[in-house]
């Protein structure tokens, strides 16, 4: 008898993004992302150099959070980046919103 593998999504070490926090720091980009929930993930941003543009870093990090929100939920969203801030010039901030609703929900 032949068996099959299951297809079936991982189990998300994470709830469903609501918001991104992106901050330079002299070792490389650093994010948090912020659940629906109440939660955070923090971390670093992988393949993206210290002394990138910061349009580049917010480019990554929407790409991180568009495929992280699909994989692990099956929901499709989209980021918007608030405006440049006035007093913190190396942070920027995102709305993460849901452009769909996640099977079983």
């Amino acid at each position: 008898m032949v068996r099959r593998k299951r297809n079936e999504k991982r189990r998300s070490p994470f709830r469903v993004p609501s918001g991104i926090v992106l901050f330079a720091t002299p070792e490389g980009w650093r994010h948090t992302l912020l659940t629906e929930e109440g939660g955070m993930h923090c971390g670093r941003l992988a393949n993206v150099p210290f002394n990138a543009d910061p349009a580049k870093a917010r480019a990554a990090a929407a790409a991180m959070v568009v495929a992280l929100a699909y994989d692990f939920h099956d929901v499709r969203v989209d980021v918007t980046w608030e405006p440049e801030p006035l007093r913190e010039p190396e942070s920027w901030t995102a709305q993460v919103t849901a452009l769909s609703t996640p099977p079983n929900a």
